[in-house]
């Protein structure tokens, strides 16, 4: 599957930079190979790490350029969150639900059968949807247990004044 991925990913790419009378360059495609090679999601300097680790040099100019080029093509979604701008690949992506923890920034993804299917079967009118990211923001358990604990600690400060 993986080989079948790149494959479709770089069809798009080369039909977008044909048509659009753009250069193939080495750095674009060195830039999409890194970027289905990374695990989830990812930031600007871990994607310049991983292109360095393969002793590929690409200024972080052309990264972001490159970045805006594949969101514009949906091969990217960017994610806005607590510890900053992540980036993840995005290629046939049915859609996956982020719990978000307002104290600690931890971010975990979660798949919901029932809320896939809720999205699915909504008619949205003349939009077509290609996929969703829904954003759950709360506190997580462990952060749950951190303030529950000083919640306790300063009730039995001010029980014992």
């Amino acid at each position: 599957m993986e080989k079948e991925v790149i494959q479709a990913v770089h069809e798009i790419l080369d039909k977008y930079l044909e048509t659009n009378k753009h250069r193939k360059t080495p750095e674009r495609y060195a830039v999409l190979d890194a970027v289905f090679a990374m695990k989830g999601r990812f930031s600007i300097e871990s994607l310049s790490e991983q292109l360095l680790k393969k002793n590929f040099r690409v200024s972080r100019a052309t990264l972001y350029n490159t970045l805006k080029l594949f969101l514009k093509l949906r091969l990217v979604v960017r994610h806005h969150l607590p510890e900053g701008i992540k980036y993840e690949a995005s290629y046939i992506d049915s859609g996956h639900i982020h719990l978000v923890c307002n104290v600690c920034g931890k971010v975990t993804e979660i798949i919901s059968p029932e809320i896939k299917q809720a999205i699915d079967e909504t008619k949205y009118g003349r939009f077509h949807k290609d996929s969703f990211m829904l954003y759950v923001n709360g506190v997580c358990s462990k952060c749950q247990s951190k303030l529950a604990r000083l919640k306790t600690r300063k009730s039995d400060k001010s029980k014992k004044q």
